[in-house]
């Protein structure tokens, strides 16, 4: 078998997310719809014999001990007892703090890869349950699937999104997510809402107004994007997007987004790309390696 395998790591947007209420551990109960996307960042992993994680290159900022990265490798190890390492060379695309999930599909994708080229033979659900540890949003990349999401993010429902273009902008702050979820005037009680009964009338982010009061270069994001269409933030910040049916559309907005402002063209999918990168790389049909 081959020793590397070149896998994407795409980001997503939510649809919606309201918070339902606050648990006794602290976090809080949500519903939410994720939407994945194309794109995104990219890791080659190589299989080693040193037992070593290695991340190249170094994301500032973030030491290696806190990059989920780093971390999913070590946790993978750790549940498998497996000897082998590996050298991850990651190029990355997507902003940082944007609740694009960057981080947490990283993390997925270095799970699924490595569970793969280890040898671990470690199931989606599996997997899935490991990558819960890192973060809420990984298992929904780990599943590969858009979702409805309920608890902290981690029981999903898979759901077929009609397709539609993104266009996604992220003005030059970063939001952290704790500070949001800890704030006192955030709302934590929406009623929660049936899969049967959702309606895009529904479609809000309960974080949307804390952020735009602690940050205001999102709140000036959505006030330039209501000129063009129906925006919502995504996650907890900084990120903000608005959808349309065509690509063209999208692209028309995007041709006059300041400059400033980090922004990029993504179509909604209903699969990652992963799951189908890593049957490639078993079947031969790819030169991954």
């Amino acid at each position: 078998m081959m020793s590397s395998i070149t896998l994407s790591a795409p980001p997503k947007v939510n649809l919606f997310l309201h918070i339902t209420g606050q648990r006794d551990d602290g976090y809080h109960n949500l519903q939410t719809l994720f939407q994945l996307l194309d794109g995104g960042d990219q890791l080659r992993l190589t299989a080693t014999d040193d037992g070593a994680i290695k991340l190249s290159p170094q994301i500032p900022g973030v030491a290696e001990q806190d990059n989920l990265i780093v971390r999913a490798a070590r946790a993978l190890q750790q549940k498998t007892h497996c000897t082998q390492g590996c050298s991850i060379e990651l190029t990355k695309t997507l902003p940082m703090g944007a609740g694009l999930g960057g981080g947490s599909s990283n993390a997925a994708t270095t799970l699924l890869g490595l569970n793969a080229l280890w040898g671990c033979n470690l199931s989606i659900a599996e997997l899935a349950r490991l990558g819960a540890r890192l973060g809420a949003d990984v298992p929904v990349f780990i599943e590969g699937r858009s979702a409805f999401a309920e608890g902290i993010g981690d029981q999903l429902t898979a759901m077929d999104i009609p397709e539609s273009w993104y266009l996604v902008i992220t003005p030059p702050c970063t939001v952290p997510t704790g500070e949001i979820f800890s704030h006192p005037q955030l709302t934590r009680h929406s009623p929660p809402i049936k899969i049967r009964a959702l309606s895009e009338e529904q479609y809000r982010n309960d974080c949307q107004a804390v952020v735009e009061k602690l940050y205001p270069p999102v709140k000036e994001v959505l006030e330039w994007l209501e000129n063009h269409g129906k925006p919502m933030m995504t996650g907890t910040g900084a990120s903000v997007f608005c959808r349309w049916k065509t690509r063209a559309e999208a692209d028309r907005v995007l041709a006059e987004v300041p400059r400033d402002w980090n922004a990029f063209v993504a179509r909604g999918v209903n699969h990652s790309p992963v799951h189908k990168q890593l049957r490639d790389f078993f079947t031969g049909a790819s030169p991954s390696g």
